[in-house]
């Protein structure tokens, strides 16, 4: 690894939602930066102005405090290599490209859109459907490489649109070492001479992002799989500028949970999974649904991603981000494309949920109830049901015999249990219970036992039939605990209208 100090950046582009495969490249950045004690930038890349879309950015910054990877540097939080948006910078790469032009590393090329359309449309005529601008077809287009300078020079006073392009030497390996898949080679005659700054005075992507991880002193550039073919030419930049690259470090992709292919959008929308952290509402007022929104924990939200692509060398999966800091490194990175798992995805919400502490669950409770209830009521509820619930809401619905007395009974359990002398052996547990002067749930638990034993019945006889009249479901929390979070009272009053209950669906039969 590089000696030179770690400062890496996460530099989306502010044309949309953020995929989550971006909050993933995110993560790396931080847990990366945080391990060897270095920094973790933000830095927005808005040189394409055409793509861009207001309140991106915002969204962008607002998805990754909720995932609470913020950065030490970006836009809105300051640092010494600002600014952190490409577009605020936009002064400052026209010096580097004319620098790149001089020292014959890049050329000027008056082509306009139509004519490259029709040497591309003629290409395909003659069978080479790929036409690329490159060290082979420049000769034949107009640029600074093939007219008198003279003729470049009157052109560029007549204000004559024109892009700077990558002049890339022919048949050279371009040979760099990735810290996922180690070596890299490829041969120059395999990359066209890209655009690196634009008629419209904005450099391209290539330029802006060499020029701002160099004069932000970038130590690795750790980003996604798409990146790798673009990977060479930058090596070529740095090499022409003079510059130490950085070390590379390519991610895999996020790959649909059926079939092959990268994780979109349209994945989510028919198989019924957020792809975005927080909801994202289009212009045209398109709701698409995130994590946040959906329930998910923040915190299980990161260790599931932290796992796409990833592994510790362990059996251990549940991490806090603390955790994740320390376990860490590129090496155990994947270079294959990891599979998403919707299923795992509601697995770690699951541990999360169950390892929150009842009086945090209880507060989010009741901004979900109309009703007001005491918290410690609602701690004691969270208690009893979390473990089978997978989101906080859950609690409520599978709890719902908490809050108020069912209004139905489980057929299921109706049709299999209710027969024979169940209504007796219920009169008599109902009698046993209003007996009862103490109500917590070990001294029921006694007396259920008790009652079971002097009848010579099992568990499973009585039990189930316990549970439908007072929950009206045919299997949940502990019933003993439930009979005392509830009161003598109310679990009486429920068994005689559960009863009740029974005869009428008998009678109806």
């Amino acid at each position: 690894m590089s000696e030179r100090p770690v400062r890496v950046r996460f530099a989306p582009s502010p044309t949309g939602p953020l995929h989550i495969g971006g909050v993933r490249t995110a993560l790396y950045n931080y847990l990366f930066a945080k391990k060897h004690g270095g920094t973790f930038i933000i830095r927005i890349e808005d040189t394409d102005q055409t793509r861009f879309v207001p309140g991106a950015q915002d969204y962008i910054m607002d998805a990754l405090a909720w995932c609470g990877i913020m950065p030490t540097e970006g836009p809105g939080i300051g640092g010494d290599c600002g600014p952190y948006v490409q577009s605020e910078r936009k002064s400052m790469y026209r010096a580097y490209a004319d620098q790149l032009v001089e020292n014959d590393h890049a050329y000027i090329a008056f082509d306009t859109s139509e004519e490259l359309t029709t040497m591309r449309d003629q290409a395909k005529q003659m069978g080479m459907p790929n036409w690329q601008y490159n060290n082979t077809t420049r000769s034949s287009m107009k640029n600074s490489l093939t007219l008198p300078s003279d003729e470049v020079q009157r052109r560029i006073e007549a204000n004559e649109p024109y892009v700077i392009r990558m002049k890339m030497p022919r048949n050279k390996d371009i040979r760099f070492e990735d810290a996922i898949r180690s070596w890299v080679v490829v041969n120059t005659n395999n990359i066209d001479d890209k655009v690196l700054f634009k008629s419209d005075g904005m450099p391209t992507y290539h330029l802006a992002n060499i020029v701002d991880d160099y004069k932000m002193n970038i130590s690795h550039v750790i980003r996604g799989e798409e990146w790798l073919p673009s990977a060479p030419l930058h090596i070529m930049l740095y090499d022409a500028f003079g510059w130490e690259a950085p070390t590379f470090a390519h991610l895999p992709l996020l790959l649909k949970p059926d079939g092959n292919g990268k994780l979109s959008k349209r994945d989510g929308d028919r198989l019924g999974f957020p792809v975005f952290p927080t909801n994202w509402t289009t212009a045209e007022g398109e709701l698409y649904s995130g994590y946040r929104e959906k329930g998910y924990l923040p915190e299980a939200f990161i260790n599931m991603l932290a796992f796409l692509g990833w592994n510790p060398g362990t059996t251990q999966e549940i991490f806090s981000l603390e955790e994740l800091v320390e376990a860490f490194s590129l090496p155990r990175v994947s270079k294959s494309g990891a599979k998403f798992d919707p299923d795992k995805t509601k697995w770690f919400q699951q541990q999360y949920l169950r390892s929150t502490p009842n009086e945090e669950i209880a507060v989010q409770l009741s901004q979900l109830l109309t009703d007001n209830h005491d918290l410690a009521s609602l701690a004691t509820i969270a208690g009893l049901i979390k473990e089978r619930a997978t989101f906080v809401e859950d609690i409520l619905t599978e709890g719902s015999f908490l809050l108020a007395q069912p209004s139905d009974y489980d057929e299921k359990t109706v049709r299999k249990k209710w027969k024979g002398n169940a209504a007796v052996l219920m009169s008599e547990w109902k009698t046993t219970l209003s007996t009862l002067t103490s109500f917590d749930a070990a001294n029921v638990e006694t007396e259920f036992k008790s009652f079971i034993t002097e009848r010579e019945l099992g568990i499973g006889a009585v039990l189930p039939l316990f549970r439908l009249l007072v929950t009206g479901k045919g299997m949940g929390p502990s019933m003993f605990e439930v009979s005392e979070f509830l009161g003598k009272d109310e679990c009486v009053d429920r068994i005689e209208k559960g009863l009740e209950a029974m005869d009428k669906l008998v009678s109806s039969n």
